[in-house]
Protein backbone atom coordinates (compact mmCIF):
# COMPACT_ATOMS: atom_id res chain seq x y z
CA UNK A 1 0.00 0.00 0.00
CA UNK A 2 1.34 3.42 -0.76
CA UNK A 3 2.36 6.20 1.90
CA UNK A 4 -0.33 8.39 0.15
CA UNK A 5 -3.09 6.25 0.54
CA UNK A 6 -1.90 4.97 4.48
CA UNK A 7 -1.97 8.14 5.74
CA UNK A 8 -5.68 9.28 4.44
CA UNK A 9 -6.97 5.77 5.81
CA UNK A 10 -5.33 7.35 8.87
CA UNK A 11 -6.48 10.78 9.20
CA UNK A 12 -10.21 8.60 7.59
CA UNK A 13 -9.79 6.66 10.59
CA UNK A 14 -9.14 9.13 12.99
CA UNK A 15 -12.10 11.28 11.80
CA UNK A 16 -14.57 8.73 11.95
CA UNK A 17 -13.53 8.14 15.80
CA UNK A 18 -13.98 12.18 16.71
CA UNK A 19 -17.75 11.79 15.04
CA UNK A 20 -18.19 9.47 18.30
CA UNK A 21 -18.55 11.01 21.68
CA UNK A 22 -15.08 11.54 23.20
CA UNK A 23 -15.46 8.77 26.41
CA UNK A 24 -17.26 6.07 23.94
CA UNK A 25 -14.47 6.54 21.76
CA UNK A 26 -12.19 5.88 24.29
CA UNK A 27 -13.15 3.04 25.49
CA UNK A 28 -13.80 1.20 21.96
CA UNK A 29 -10.42 2.28 21.23
CA UNK A 30 -9.19 0.19 24.52
CA UNK A 31 -11.25 -2.75 23.46
CA UNK A 32 -9.96 -2.77 19.77
CA UNK A 33 -6.28 -2.44 21.44
CA UNK A 34 -6.71 -4.89 24.17
CA UNK A 35 -8.13 -7.47 21.27
CA UNK A 36 -5.17 -7.36 19.49
CA UNK A 37 -6.38 -5.04 16.52
CA UNK A 38 -4.24 -2.45 15.99
CA UNK A 39 -2.25 -0.93 12.74
CA UNK A 40 0.83 -1.92 12.37
CA UNK A 41 3.20 1.39 12.54
CA UNK A 42 6.85 1.25 11.70
CA UNK A 43 9.20 0.38 14.79
CA UNK A 44 12.10 2.69 15.23
CA UNK A 45 14.99 0.91 16.84
CA UNK A 46 18.24 2.91 17.64
CA UNK A 47 20.87 2.58 20.35
CA UNK A 48 21.14 6.50 19.93
CA UNK A 49 17.54 6.45 21.73
CA UNK A 50 18.35 3.51 24.35
CA UNK A 51 18.06 4.99 27.54
CA UNK A 52 19.50 4.19 31.17
CA UNK A 53 17.35 5.33 34.10
CA UNK A 54 16.58 4.35 37.59
CA UNK A 55 18.32 1.18 37.21
CA UNK A 56 15.39 0.76 34.22
CA UNK A 57 16.48 0.39 30.67
CA UNK A 58 14.53 1.85 28.08
CA UNK A 59 14.56 0.78 24.53
CA UNK A 60 13.40 4.96 24.18
CA UNK A 61 12.59 7.81 25.98
CA UNK A 62 8.82 8.38 24.73
CA UNK A 63 6.18 6.82 26.76
CA UNK A 64 2.56 6.31 27.18
CA UNK A 65 1.16 8.90 29.97
CA UNK A 66 -0.74 7.52 33.00
CA UNK A 67 -5.08 7.69 31.64
CA UNK A 68 -5.19 6.85 28.72
CA UNK A 69 -4.90 2.96 29.66
CA UNK A 70 -6.31 3.35 32.90
CA UNK A 71 -6.72 -0.21 33.77
CA UNK A 72 -3.88 -1.62 32.05
CA UNK A 73 -6.16 -3.24 29.27
CA UNK A 74 -4.03 -2.38 26.62
CA UNK A 75 -0.25 -2.60 27.49
CA UNK A 76 1.17 -4.86 24.82
CA UNK A 77 -0.52 -3.23 22.02
CA UNK A 78 1.06 0.05 23.32
CA UNK A 79 4.55 -1.87 23.73
CA UNK A 80 3.97 -2.91 19.72
CA UNK A 81 3.46 0.83 18.77
CA UNK A 82 6.93 1.61 19.55
CA UNK A 83 6.51 3.07 23.02
CA UNK A 84 9.79 3.04 25.27
CA UNK A 85 7.53 2.41 28.65
CA UNK A 86 3.81 2.79 29.55
CA UNK A 87 2.04 4.03 32.47
CA UNK A 88 -0.99 3.16 33.62
CA UNK A 89 -3.35 4.02 36.19
CA UNK A 90 -4.33 5.92 37.60
CA UNK A 91 -5.36 3.03 39.72
CA UNK A 92 -7.81 3.65 43.65
CA UNK A 93 -7.27 1.21 46.43
CA UNK A 94 -11.20 0.23 45.46
CA UNK A 95 -13.02 0.83 42.10
CA UNK A 96 -14.51 3.69 41.32
CA UNK A 97 -17.23 4.93 38.34
CA UNK A 98 -15.33 8.57 38.74
CA UNK A 99 -17.56 11.48 37.99
CA UNK A 100 -20.98 11.90 36.37
CA UNK A 101 -20.94 12.28 32.41
CA UNK A 102 -20.16 14.49 30.03
CA UNK A 103 -16.84 14.23 31.62
CA UNK A 104 -14.16 13.96 28.44
CA UNK A 105 -14.38 16.89 25.94
CA UNK A 106 -12.28 17.37 22.73
CA UNK A 107 -11.21 20.85 21.83
CA UNK A 108 -10.46 20.18 18.46
CA UNK A 109 -9.22 23.45 17.35
CA UNK A 110 -6.83 23.73 20.14
CA UNK A 111 -5.71 19.92 20.19
CA UNK A 112 -6.10 19.70 23.53
CA UNK A 113 -8.55 17.63 25.90
CA UNK A 114 -10.44 18.70 29.29
CA UNK A 115 -11.07 15.91 31.61
CA UNK A 116 -12.56 15.82 34.76
CA UNK A 117 -12.94 12.32 34.93
CA UNK A 118 -11.95 11.85 38.95
CA UNK A 119 -10.19 8.62 39.08
CA UNK A 120 -12.57 5.95 37.68
CA UNK A 121 -10.83 3.02 37.76
CA UNK A 122 -11.17 -0.82 38.18
CA UNK A 123 -9.18 -0.81 41.74
CA UNK A 124 -5.89 -2.68 42.34
CA UNK A 125 -7.31 -6.20 42.54
CA UNK A 126 -8.06 -6.08 39.01
CA UNK A 127 -5.48 -3.83 37.78
CA UNK A 128 -2.71 -6.27 40.23
CA UNK A 129 -4.15 -9.46 38.09
CA UNK A 130 -3.52 -7.52 34.22
CA UNK A 131 -0.84 -6.04 35.56
CA UNK A 132 1.12 -9.71 36.68
CA UNK A 133 0.30 -11.12 32.91
CA UNK A 134 2.12 -7.89 31.61
CA UNK A 135 5.26 -8.14 33.00
CA UNK A 136 5.64 -12.16 32.31
CA UNK A 137 5.56 -11.30 28.62
CA UNK A 138 8.87 -11.19 27.37
CA UNK A 139 9.92 -9.31 25.04
CA UNK A 140 8.10 -6.46 26.81
CA UNK A 141 8.78 -2.80 27.23
CA UNK A 142 8.96 -0.66 30.83
CA UNK A 143 6.09 -0.55 32.85
CA UNK A 144 4.97 2.19 35.34
CA UNK A 145 1.77 2.18 37.69
CA UNK A 146 0.40 5.35 38.04
CA UNK A 147 -1.64 5.27 41.96
CA UNK A 148 -4.44 7.34 43.82
CA UNK A 149 -6.66 7.43 46.65
CA UNK A 150 -10.43 6.95 46.44
CA UNK A 151 -12.31 10.25 46.57
CA UNK A 152 -14.60 9.16 49.96
CA UNK A 153 -11.12 8.00 51.22
CA UNK A 154 -10.63 9.04 55.16
CA UNK A 155 -7.18 8.67 54.94
CA UNK A 156 -5.60 9.32 51.48
CA UNK A 157 -1.95 9.04 52.95
CA UNK A 158 -2.77 5.44 53.84
CA UNK A 159 -4.37 4.83 50.53
CA UNK A 160 -1.10 5.63 48.71
CA UNK A 161 0.66 3.14 51.03
CA UNK A 162 -1.72 0.60 49.84
CA UNK A 163 -1.51 1.10 46.52
CA UNK A 164 2.71 0.85 46.91
CA UNK A 165 2.07 -2.21 48.60
CA UNK A 166 -0.23 -3.28 46.03
CA UNK A 167 2.30 -2.97 43.06
CA UNK A 168 5.56 -3.70 44.38
CA UNK A 169 6.57 -6.55 42.90
CA UNK A 170 5.30 -5.73 39.79
CA UNK A 171 5.57 -2.63 38.07
CA UNK A 172 8.72 -1.54 37.30
CA UNK A 173 8.46 2.06 38.55
CA UNK A 174 5.52 3.78 40.67
CA UNK A 175 3.91 7.20 40.09
CA UNK A 176 2.38 8.79 42.95
CA UNK A 177 -0.11 11.08 41.44
CA UNK A 178 -1.20 13.95 43.94
CA UNK A 179 -2.12 16.46 40.95
CA UNK A 180 -5.27 15.86 39.67
CA UNK A 181 -7.89 18.06 39.92
CA UNK A 182 -10.90 15.95 39.57
CA UNK A 183 -10.55 14.62 43.34
CA UNK A 184 -11.77 17.58 45.45
CA UNK A 185 -8.62 18.10 48.49
CA UNK A 186 -5.92 16.15 46.39
CA UNK A 187 -3.51 18.77 45.77
CA UNK A 188 -3.29 19.00 49.06
CA UNK A 189 -1.13 16.50 49.31
CA UNK A 190 1.41 18.84 47.41
CA UNK A 191 2.20 20.66 50.59
CA UNK A 192 5.69 20.04 52.21
CA UNK A 193 4.66 18.07 55.62
CA UNK A 194 1.69 15.84 53.79
CA UNK A 195 4.12 15.18 51.08
CA UNK A 196 6.94 14.18 53.25
CA UNK A 197 4.08 12.08 55.41
CA UNK A 198 3.29 10.45 52.34
CA UNK A 199 6.79 9.59 50.62
CA UNK A 200 7.58 8.38 54.16
CA UNK A 201 4.30 5.90 54.38
CA UNK A 202 5.34 4.26 50.78
CA UNK A 203 8.89 4.07 51.34
CA UNK A 204 7.85 2.05 54.36
CA UNK A 205 5.59 -0.15 52.40
CA UNK A 206 8.31 -1.08 49.94
CA UNK A 207 11.16 -1.96 52.54
CA UNK A 208 8.79 -4.01 54.05
CA UNK A 209 8.10 -5.73 50.72
CA UNK A 210 11.83 -5.65 50.07
CA UNK A 211 11.45 -3.26 47.07
CA UNK A 212 13.21 -0.23 48.58
CA UNK A 213 15.10 0.06 45.51
CA UNK A 214 11.89 0.51 43.05
CA UNK A 215 11.70 3.64 41.45
CA UNK A 216 9.29 6.10 42.63
CA UNK A 217 8.14 9.26 40.67
CA UNK A 218 5.39 12.35 42.10
CA UNK A 219 3.51 13.54 39.67
CA UNK A 220 2.98 17.54 39.81
CA UNK A 221 0.41 19.94 39.04
CA UNK A 222 1.70 22.95 36.65
CA UNK A 223 -0.28 25.35 38.64
CA UNK A 224 1.97 25.95 41.95
CA UNK A 225 4.59 29.22 42.38
CA UNK A 226 7.71 28.57 42.78
CA UNK A 227 7.97 28.20 46.30
CA UNK A 228 5.92 24.99 46.51
CA UNK A 229 8.20 23.56 43.20
CA UNK A 230 11.19 24.58 45.51
CA UNK A 231 9.20 22.73 48.14
CA UNK A 232 8.36 20.16 46.89
CA UNK A 233 12.16 19.03 45.25
CA UNK A 234 13.67 19.30 48.64
CA UNK A 235 11.19 16.76 49.90
CA UNK A 236 11.18 14.14 47.04
CA UNK A 237 14.93 14.38 47.17
CA UNK A 238 15.19 14.06 50.92
CA UNK A 239 12.45 11.26 51.31
CA UNK A 240 13.71 8.70 48.42
CA UNK A 241 12.11 9.67 45.38
CA UNK A 242 13.53 9.03 42.27
CA UNK A 243 12.07 11.54 40.01
CA UNK A 244 9.23 13.92 39.72
CA UNK A 245 6.95 13.68 36.03
CA UNK A 246 6.13 17.26 34.86
CA UNK A 247 3.60 18.07 34.43
CA UNK A 248 -0.19 17.29 34.90
CA UNK A 249 -3.21 19.00 33.73
CA UNK A 250 -3.86 22.59 34.62
CA UNK A 251 -6.95 24.31 35.73
CA UNK A 252 -5.85 27.08 34.14
CA UNK A 253 -7.08 28.34 30.49
CA UNK A 254 -3.74 29.85 28.69
CA UNK A 255 -4.85 33.02 26.76
CA UNK A 256 -5.64 32.28 22.57
CA UNK A 257 -8.09 28.77 23.33
CA UNK A 258 -10.60 28.70 20.85
CA UNK A 259 -12.60 25.99 21.15
CA UNK A 260 -15.93 26.39 22.65
CA UNK A 261 -15.58 23.73 25.42
CA UNK A 262 -12.79 25.67 26.89
CA UNK A 263 -15.17 27.11 29.48
CA UNK A 264 -15.71 23.31 30.99
CA UNK A 265 -14.80 22.43 34.27
CA UNK A 266 -11.79 19.94 34.24
CA UNK A 267 -7.62 19.68 34.27
CA UNK A 268 -6.87 20.90 30.33
CA UNK A 269 -4.02 18.88 28.39
CA UNK A 270 -2.56 19.29 24.98
CA UNK A 271 -0.75 21.33 22.98
CA UNK A 272 -2.14 24.30 25.03
CA UNK A 273 -0.05 22.68 27.77
CA UNK A 274 3.32 22.45 26.32
CA UNK A 275 4.62 26.46 27.42
CA UNK A 276 3.64 26.11 30.74
CA UNK A 277 5.16 23.05 31.16
CA UNK A 278 8.24 22.96 29.97
CA UNK A 279 8.71 26.19 32.08
CA UNK A 280 8.46 24.36 34.77
CA UNK A 281 9.90 21.17 34.03
CA UNK A 282 13.19 23.54 33.72
CA UNK A 283 12.69 25.09 37.35
CA UNK A 284 12.50 21.89 38.71
CA UNK A 285 15.75 20.98 36.72
CA UNK A 286 17.66 23.75 38.03
CA UNK A 287 16.61 23.02 41.75
CA UNK A 288 16.94 19.52 41.41
CA UNK A 289 20.90 19.72 40.66
CA UNK A 290 21.05 15.88 39.48
CA UNK A 291 19.39 14.85 42.31
CA UNK A 292 16.05 13.79 40.74
CA UNK A 293 15.07 12.28 37.07
CA UNK A 294 12.33 13.85 35.62
CA UNK A 295 10.10 12.82 33.09
CA UNK A 296 8.56 15.90 31.27
CA UNK A 297 4.69 15.69 30.34
CA UNK A 298 2.23 18.17 28.79
CA UNK A 299 1.68 18.86 25.27
CA UNK A 300 4.12 16.59 23.47
CA UNK A 301 3.30 16.55 20.20
CA UNK A 302 5.89 16.19 17.71
CA UNK A 303 9.25 15.46 17.56
CA UNK A 304 10.32 19.13 18.31
CA UNK A 305 8.35 19.48 21.44
CA UNK A 306 9.74 16.10 22.50
CA UNK A 307 13.40 17.12 21.73
CA UNK A 308 12.45 20.38 23.80
CA UNK A 309 11.34 19.13 26.69
CA UNK A 310 14.84 17.17 26.76
CA UNK A 311 16.45 20.18 26.49
CA UNK A 312 14.36 21.56 28.99
CA UNK A 313 15.75 18.99 31.58
CA UNK A 314 14.10 15.68 30.96
CA UNK A 315 15.13 12.17 31.17
CA UNK A 316 12.10 11.06 29.48
CA UNK A 317 8.88 12.28 28.17
CA UNK A 318 5.12 11.35 27.98
CA UNK A 319 2.42 12.11 26.05
CA UNK A 320 -1.47 11.19 25.62
CA UNK A 321 -3.70 14.49 24.56
CA UNK A 322 -1.44 14.14 20.87
CA UNK A 323 -1.78 10.12 20.18
CA UNK A 324 -6.50 11.29 20.44
CA UNK A 325 -5.66 13.89 17.58
CA UNK A 326 -2.72 12.06 15.36
CA UNK A 327 -3.14 8.39 15.94
CA UNK A 328 -0.42 5.28 16.85
CA UNK A 329 1.52 6.59 14.18
CA UNK A 330 2.73 9.85 16.07
CA UNK A 331 5.27 7.30 18.24
CA UNK A 332 7.68 6.58 14.84
CA UNK A 333 7.55 10.28 13.55
CA UNK A 334 8.50 11.29 17.15
CA UNK A 335 11.76 9.13 17.61
CA UNK A 336 12.45 9.15 13.68
CA UNK A 337 12.69 13.07 13.76
CA UNK A 338 14.29 12.41 17.32
CA UNK A 339 17.22 10.73 15.46
CA UNK A 340 17.02 13.57 12.72
CA UNK A 341 17.82 15.99 15.32
CA UNK A 342 20.42 14.27 16.82
CA UNK A 343 22.23 13.82 13.17
CA UNK A 344 21.50 17.45 12.48
CA UNK A 345 23.52 18.61 15.99
CA UNK A 346 26.14 15.88 15.78
CA UNK A 347 24.92 14.48 18.84
CA UNK A 348 25.67 10.65 19.06
CA UNK A 349 23.07 10.18 21.87
CA UNK A 350 20.24 10.95 23.05
CA UNK A 351 21.16 11.85 26.70
CA UNK A 352 23.53 14.28 25.20
CA UNK A 353 20.33 16.49 24.47
CA UNK A 354 19.19 16.53 28.45
CA UNK A 355 19.25 20.08 30.28
CA UNK A 356 21.04 21.77 27.43
CA UNK A 357 18.08 24.31 26.51
CA UNK A 358 17.19 25.01 30.51
CA UNK A 359 18.64 28.47 30.65
CA UNK A 360 16.93 28.99 27.72
CA UNK A 361 13.62 27.86 29.02
CA UNK A 362 14.49 29.66 32.56
CA UNK A 363 14.46 32.97 30.55
CA UNK A 364 11.03 32.81 29.71
CA UNK A 365 9.54 32.01 33.35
Amino acid sequence: MSNTRTCSLQRLSLRMMHLLDPERAHELAIRSLACGLFPQVPQVQDERLHVRCCGLSFANPLGMAAGFDKNARAVPALWNMGFGFVEVGTVTPLAQPGNPRPRLFRLSHDEAIINRLGFNNDGQAAVRRRVQGWVKQSPRGVLGVNIGANKASRDRIADYAQGARCFADVADYLTINISSPNTPGLRDLQGAEALRRLLGGVQAQLREKGKETLPVFVKLAPDMDDAALADIVEVAAGEGAAGLIISNTTVERPAGLRDPQRREQGGLSGKPLFEPSTRMLAQAHALARGRLKLIGCGGVHDAESAWQKLRAGADLVQLYSAFVYHGPWLVADILQGLLQRLDAHGLKHVSEVVGNGVEEWLEKV
